[in-house]
């Protein structure tokens, strides 16, 4: 009970703090930039000198658990719902859905129905009577709930990451006449595009894609300079999944094990999606013992762990392959050297969080947090009260500068050590009380009753 009061206690001074300061001033522009496709190991690999310095100045998560399956449209959605894939309902970059008999492809995404399931932030802080903008997000050119962002731009891979920050800028600083955003969030499809194409382990080519993206992180810093946004705003910089090498000789290939016949193919590899055409059971059966580096799982077996199992438009069957291998149908081409989908607590899945600005502690640095605790983190930040979310701010809110945050593993310890300490305080006392009562007592003559019939002594 002591524990738990002092932790409120503690955290309850920090949430006021904040609210205070927000009430009296309104919160800062919020910027969130994606560099989709960014392994948080990439940090280590190769020089970012820009990225590094903006982090200097803020905050660094080493790596972010992303949600599973860990690919671009699901794990962009979790970064502006807080939600795990099952329950926003963006699910995989190919999905079926049992009751619209729709289908949804990466490049066919704009139908409300798929992404209504869950509000985005630019939708969330509209209600807090904010501007947002959205630049090239996914989903964020779709109408949700009869709204889209107050700005926002359609996917367009031509348009320079110089441009898409020239608008974002734009829109946060408004045009004299109105009040610019408050939120903004800005997509960029690098180091992904290259990783798929060469591989995270060739280091000459994502050097060179790497080093482009630190440039325009520089691009960003000097844009925020020039336009006195700097120290007014806050950034996070952050990505959506990590990138696992593969190769021509970890191909698993589906036609070895059953004949196409036996199910309509939704989505394939690293996780593959089926519907069975036949006994499911049976075709399960087969499937289970197909490969060494495959496991197969009906839809009831998904581990509770992976977030996945309950939405409508999860197959029965779905196939993960290991790390690095490749799941097609038939032939030996590989189509791509780098891949994401893998499962989520790959280390080479994880992606990483850099922000600064006046929100943020300086030059603090944490080993890892889960991507859904991003959302709460915003909307913090943005003071919006969030939507039903799974994540947290028990860790989140140790980025924040006016959060007075304690490790509680570490408080947990040092209230057990206190405890610890005053009940061997307590039980040497005693044992010293009980020694002076139990010690030599001072010499009593021994009385002896006259009127023993036996005396000792005549």
């Amino acid at each position: 009970m002591l524990l738990i009061i002092l932790l409120a206690f503690l955290c309850g001074v920090g949430a006021s703090a904040v609210e205070n300061a927000t009430t009296l001033l309104g919160p800062p522009p919020l910027l969130l930039v994606s560099f989709d496709g960014f392994r948080a190991d990439y940090l280590q690999r190769f020089p970012m000198p820009n990225l590094k310095l903006l982090y200097s100045q803020g905050v660094l998560v080493e790596q972010l658990t992303n949600v599973f399956i860990t690919k671009t449209f699901p794990n962009h959605y979790s970064l502006v719902t807080g939600l795990y894939a099952e329950s926003h309902g963006i699910l995989a970059s190919n999905m079926y859905d049992p009751v619209s008999h729709k289908h949804f492809h990466a490049g066919n995404d704009t139908d409300p129905v798929w992404w209504s399931e869950a509000r985005p932030l630019w939708i969330t802080a509209q209600d807090s009577g904010y501007k947002t903008a959205a630049v090239m997000w996914p989903g964020s050119d779709v109408t949700i709930g009869n709204r889209t962002a107050t700005h926002f731009l359609p996917y367009n891979p031509g348009v320079t990451f110089q441009q898409r920050l020239g608008n974002a800028t734009n829109w946060i600083l408004g045009d004299g006449k109105e009040q610019g955003v408050k939120f903004a969030a800005l997509y960029w499809e690098e180091p992904d595009r290259s990783g798929h194409l060469f591989g995270p382990d060739n280091t000459t080519a994502m050097g060179k894609v790497l080093k482009e993206v630190d440039d325009n992180i520089g691009l960003l810093i000097a844009k925020l300079h020039q336009t006195g946004l700097w120290g007014r705003i806050n950034v996070l910089i952050t990505s959506d999944h990590g990138m696992a090498q593969c190769s021509a000789e970890r191909l698993i290939r589906l036609d070895d094990c059953l004949h196409p016949d036996n199910y309509t193919l939704v989505d394939l590899t690293p996780v593959a999606a089926l519907i069975p055409n036949n006994d499911p059971e049976a075709i399960f059966a087969l499937l289970n013992k197909c490969h060494a580096h495959m496991t197969a799982y009906l839809k009831k077996t998904i581990p509770d762990r992976l977030h996945y199992r309950k939405n409508d438009r999860i197959q029965p069957i779905i196939l993960i392959a290991d790390e690095g291998w490749t799941i097609v149908q038939q032939g030996n081409k590989l189509p791509r050297l780098g891949d994401h989908g893998y499962d989520n607590s790959l280390s080479s899945m994880h992606p990483f969080l850099a922000a600064a600005g006046p929100s943020f502690r300086r030059g603090y640095q944490m080993s890892r947090l889960q991507s859904v605790d991003l959302y709460p983190l915003m909307c913090r930040l943005l003071s919006v009260q969030p939507q039903p979310n799974n994540g947290t701010l028990t860790w989140a809110r140790c980025l924040l500068a006016t959060e007075t945050c304690w490790d509680v593993p570490l408080m947990i310890g040092l209230v057990v050590g206190v405890l610890l300490v005053l009940s061997t305080i307590t039980v040497l006392f005693k044992m010293v009380s009980y020694r002076r009562l139990s010690g030599p007592r001072p010499f009593q003559r021994l009385q002896v009753d006259d009127d023993d019939d036996d005396p000792l002594l005549d």
